[in-house]
């Protein structure tokens, strides 16, 4: 169910977001997506008359105890002046997460006005998924609201437990959450052919499940990156000093082989940038992936990969990508990368359906600037990871269960 199927009518609302934003040294927000990204659920709540609690974690906070540097640099408070400006509207905050200021703050709260509450992580009992704690969260609210996809493959107990204390008609996605969720079906389940998975990283190891998960759905899969050098060298290829799992040999074989079955064909980049020194000023060269010298190593795709890679794209109806094609971050091997971005922005704008999930995929996007000419840009990494891996994601399951 969905905010807009829920009566939030001069309601208390409690919407979960993910406001896990980047601060500087000041403590300013140097990057407002999540926050933009929550706004359409947060004003439709306003605009229903709601009254509007919000609660989300910052950061990994480790020390708990109170005045402790890290309940300095990770408090919500630093986000208040700004959500006021997006939202328009008054926002109190208030330093705790539970606790009877917390509940008398949440019964004063006049409706189209927002409470926000200090950060979830600050308590030991939310990465537990403590009841107690999610019911005293849930006894602020007539209704919740899960927006935060970004949280979402988390059991904690402001993301997933808190449903519980909520009957069903009082329970539901925020819009980023149902969107995220609409798109990321629409990939997995009912995708038009032909369908390309662009999937690349340093590590095999971190893609595996994704990679077998994958295979029955896509007809091609463009691997790049340093996992690349993993299945390179598996098909007994020279790879000099490129990032390799030695451990997942045999594995990144029995993928090859799973593809075979499957008619899904795996490229792998047929030339490579390497380079001397893991540095932007390193010497370079373009070679042969599969004959690097001993003392260099990939750190892009090459020419010859990249054409057809290309053209694989060009050809598609349905493109994921998880996961930069180099160190796009260093100039030197930026171009495999901000290549494939620019023909997944040509391809949707031809009539195919892009998603662009996962954290350095969607920086990537971002820095090429053709963040608003795919499809759909994630906002939850590791949760969109585990959704396209098949796995459960408890912070879904709370609300439809």
């Amino acid at each position: 169910m969905n905010i807009t199927d829920i009566n939030i009518k001069n309601q208390t609302v409690l919407i979960r977001v993910d406001f896990n934003v980047p601060l500087d040294a000041e403590r300013k927000i140097t990057d407002d997506t999540r926050m933009v990204k929550a706004l359409p659920t947060i004003k439709y709540a306003l605009e229903q008359n709601a009254a509007v609690i919000i609660c989300s974690h910052l950061g990994r906070p480790k020390d708990l105890s109170s005045n402790s540097e890290d309940r300095i640099k990770y408090s919500l408070k630093h986000l208040v002046y700004h959500l006021s400006e997006l939202a328009h509207t008054k926002v109190h905050f208030i330093e705790d997460t539970v606790g009877s200021k917390v509940k008398v703050a949440a019964e004063l709260l006049s409706r189209g006005e927002i409470l926000l509450l200090e950060n979830t992580r600050f308590y030991i009992e939310e990465k537990e998924g403590n009841e107690e704690f999610a019911q005293q969260m849930a006894s602020l609210a007539d209704v919740y609201i899960n927006d935060a996809f970004g949280t979402a493959h988390r059991a904690h107990a402001s993301t997933a437990v808190i449903a519980q204390y909520f009957e069903k008609d009082k329970r539901g996605f925020g819009m980023l959450m149902n969107a995220e969720l609409t798109n990321a079906r629409k990939l997995s389940q009912d995708p038009t052919a032909p369908v390309t998975a662009i999937i690349g990283g340093a590590k095999v190891s971190d893609k595996i499940q994704l990679l077998k998960n994958l295979i029955p759905v896509m007809d091609n899969i463009l691997v790049g990156g340093g996992m690349a050098y993993t299945f390179l060298k598996a098909q007994g290829g020279s790879i000099g000093n490129s990032l390799c799992e030695n451990d997942y040999l045999e594995m990144a074989k029995d993928i090859l082989k799973e593809a075979e079955k499957k008619n899904t064909k795996i490229y792998l980049p047929e030339d490579s940038v390497i380079a001397d020194n893991f540095a932007a000023d390193a010497n370079t060269q373009i070679v042969d992936s599969k004959n690097i010298s001993e003392g260099w190593m990939g750190l892009d795709i090459g020419a010859k990969a990249t054409k057809v890679y290309l053209e694989v794209i060009q050809n598609s109806k349905t493109i994921l990508w998880n996961g930069p094609m180099g160190v796009f971050e260093m100039e030197a091997f930026s171009n495999g990368t901000f290549t494939v971005a620019k023909a997944v922005a040509e391809s949707t704008s031809k009539g195919a359906y892009s998603l662009i999930g996962g954290g350095d995929s969607v920086a990537a996007i971002n820095k090429s600037g053709l963040a608003k000419q795919v499809s759909f840009v994630s906002t939850g990494g590791g949760a969109m990871l585990e959704f396209l891996e098949g796995k459960e994601l408890p912070g879904v399951k709370a609300i439809e269960g």
